[in-house]
């Protein structure tokens, strides 16, 4: 990792969908689409959000992006409620990171197996 986990921000994802990105020059998750960013998390927030979000999903990777890279908007906003359509609860007011636009692949610093992620 080229930045400290206290900088950079996370997102999750298949192996094959950054192989993709390489292809394509830029990474789109499909929530892009669906509500107009991406959503990433801090170093923090990335193991809780895949147990929550990915649980049992195979061949999943971690991008880890430097945000000072990013040419799209980087927004901190309240998290969005889990796939129970209850909401999340989040007493403490957390927020979590959103891209508004396609990830650079400069950006794109570093790529890790989920299972191997760790949080110091």
């Amino acid at each position: 990792m080229t930045i400290p986990n206290d900088h950079a921000v996370f997102h999750i994802c298949s192996r094959e969908a950054i192989a993709l990105a390489r292809v394509t020059g830029e990474y789109r998750a499909d929530s892009l689409d669906r509500e107009g960013f991406i959503h990433l998390s801090r170093a923090h927030q990335v193991l809780p959000t895949a147990a929550a979000y990915f649980a049992g999903l195979p061949d999943l990777v971690v991008l880890v992006i430097d945000p000072t890279l990013l040419t799209a908007a980087l927004v901190y906003e309240p998290p969005a409620p889990l796939p129970t359509a209850l909401p999340k609860a989040d007493a403490t007011g957390e927020l979590y990171p959103h891209c508004y636009g396609p990830i650079d692949l400069v950006a794109i610093v570093d790529v890790i197996e989920l299972a191997e992620f760790s949080d110091p």
